[in-house]
């Protein structure tokens, strides 16, 4: 008889990544929760209002836009390159909308909400809900923005039954407006948001003066499988990559490089706000780094000439019932290594050079890898990495792990790919 206990997988990244998830259900508490932990690991905020100040050895990190982070270590010598692995903060979801409270079925008040991001919309049926993000109310010092986390059952989005829709099985166009409002109360009060939401801050509603909240899925994230070798939860494109690389970080020091960690919000909507892949906060912050460490512009430049970047997003595995969907020689499947991502129409950056760096690294960790191609007829998305690079060129390779159900509000991936991701970033920002 097969030993199933021997089987079974080494879940602690895995288990690690599942309570970060479960504190973190909105960018702005992923990235308050990141730089906590990094205080509590010695490093040094930087603020963009004030001067930069840091020397050899030091470790520091930079908030933008209260969702996006930006984290390193500086060698204790001199240095002629940076080490940068980007990821993203953000998942699709619904934001919930000012004045909120719909009451126009006479019975029930639901939420008004819009999409944010590519969402799976049928996913979000039929589960429990909860609103996280962050609040701005007025207090006698100023304007003072608080986080928000619900962090209970308050919200459902209901299916039609069957019954009323016969052809539900058969694909159903939907109406975000019409049908993915969520049902929050029998009360009719359009005053009632606002009341639960100053009770939760603990002011009068007068002061709250307005808010970015979002609906996150409280399922909770579970370690199942025959061998324990999948995970499951919401939000794991792409935490599952920030996690990883951001205890990388944490976990090393680096030798020869700059290493650093660049976390941007906003990728699942384009990148193209001030916090985003798009903006100047990569750029702007490495360039201020290095001059305050005393590297001139000519060094600058040649400090980023001789840097390399990892652009980490997940990547499509293999799907058990729709394999025609992946590209026929190019098949990631889930728990057999980091996903290294190729495009000829270069939405993915990697290239002949960068990828025979990355794989001659693995190869010296023990670290497997495996490579994503999209199918010639099925049109891919794009991610940080392409995006980043226009503001700073560096060489580059976009790599993931291999999940199933992107965008949906549950997704799946692979155990052991947790420990290979974070294994990779941790010999890379050493190096």
């Amino acid at each position: 008889m097969r030993n199933i206990i021997g089987a079974m997988k080494d879940t602690k990244d895995s288990k690690e990544l599942i309570g970060f998830l479960e504190s973190s259900p909105s960018t702005f508490h992923v990235v308050s929760n990141m730089a906590a932990a990094l205080e509590k690991a010695g490093f040094r905020e930087l603020r963009e209002e004030g001067r930069f100040s840091l020397g050899p050895g030091d470790s520091c990190y930079v908030v933008r836009g209260g969702s996006s982070i930006i984290a390193l270590r500086v060698p204790r010598k001199r240095f002629s390159s940076m080490h940068i692995v980007s990821a993203h903060t953000d998942s699709p979801c619904f934001k919930v909308k000012p004045e909120p409270v719909d009451t126009g079925s006479g019975s029930y008040s639901t939420l008004n909400v819009e999409t944010y991001g590519g969402l799976t919309l049928n996913t979000w049926f039929d589960r429990p809900l909860s609103i996280a993000g962050r609040a701005f109310t007025r207090t006698d010092e100023g304007i003072s923005c608080r986080l928000v986390d619900f962090g209970r059952d308050l919200l459902c989005i209901p299916s039609l039954a069957i019954h009323q829709n016969r052809n539900v099985n058969d694909g159903v166009k939907i109406s975000v407006q019409k049908e993915m409002r969520p049902l929050f109360s029998t009360d009719l009060d359009k005053g009632l948001f606002l009341d639960l939401l100053s009770r939760e801050l603990e002011v009068e509603g007068k002061d709250i003066l307005d808010w970015d909240l979002y609906l996150y899925n409280r399922t909770s994230p579970c370690i199942w499988g025959a061998d324990d070798e999948f995970i499951s939860a919401a939000r794991l494109d792409d935490l599952m990559c920030a996690h990883a690389a951001f205890r990388a970080l944490v976990e090393t020091r680096p030798a020869d490089s700059l290493s650093l960690i660049a976390l941007f919000d906003n990728e699942e909507v384009g990148s193209s706000s001030r916090q985003g892949a798009l903006s100047d906060f990569l750029a702007n912050t490495c360039d201020r780094i290095l001059g305050a460490l005393g590297y001139d512009g000519e060094e600058k430049c040649m400090i980023a000439a001789a840097s390399m970047a990892v652009s980490a997003d997940n990547a499509h595995a293999l799907h058990p019932n729709y394999p025609e969907k992946c590209d026929p020689t190019n098949r990631p499947v889930m728990n057999k290594g980091v996903v290294i991502k190729y495009a000829a129409n270069q939405k993915y950056t990697t290239d002949g050079y960068t990828a025979s760096y990355l794989k001659d690294l693995m190869d010296r960790n023990g670290i497997p890898y495996q490579v994503f191609v999209n199918n010639s007829d099925v049109t891919g998305g794009s991610t940080l990495g392409n995006l980043s690079i226009r503001r700073l060129s560096i060489p580059s390779i976009d790599v993931g792990l291999a999940q199933l159900a992107m965008h949906s509000s549950y997704e799946t991936a692979g155990v052991e790919d947790c420990r290979y991701a974070k294994d990779l970033f941790r010999a890379f920002l050493s190096l």
